[in-house]
């Protein structure tokens, strides 16, 4: 029933900026971390950033300073800014979100399907 999904990619010339969406929805009772991933045919999943439920965050070395995420608790959203987006950040996008459904429910990670954003030269 809990379904994570991205919006806002696209294809973006070097140094624009682009913000990507993650909403999480369905039969959720709390949501601890949520956070982006991006992945390259070829190449591991890796972490862009996340963020706590409280707003603490943690970026992956080579997007401080370009990229920000940020969330909206209220609509169970995260978001990912990014200002001056180079060739190298061509990829997938994925949202992850630890879910918890019911109060009796672990928490478990939750994945959307992806968001491709390609970045021109």
């Amino acid at each position: 029933q809990v379904q994570v999904v991205e919006s806002g990619g696209g294809l973006v010339e070097a140094g624009g900026s682009l913000r990507l969406s993650c909403a999480a929805s369905g039969s959720i009772f709390s949501i601890n971390v949520m956070g982006w991933y991006r992945q390259v045919p070829g190449k591991q999943r890796e972490l862009v950033a996340d963020i706590t439920s409280g707003g603490r965050t943690n970026y992956a070395d080579s997007m401080k300073g370009r990229f920000t995420i940020s969330r909206d608790n209220a609509k169970k959203t995260v978001y990912l800014q990014m200002n001056n987006v180079k060739p190298e950040d061509t990829a997938v996008y994925y949202c992850t979100a630890q879910i918890r459904q019911t109060i009796v429910s672990p928490t478990r990670d939750y994945w959307g399907q992806g968001t491709q954003v390609t970045v021109s030269s």
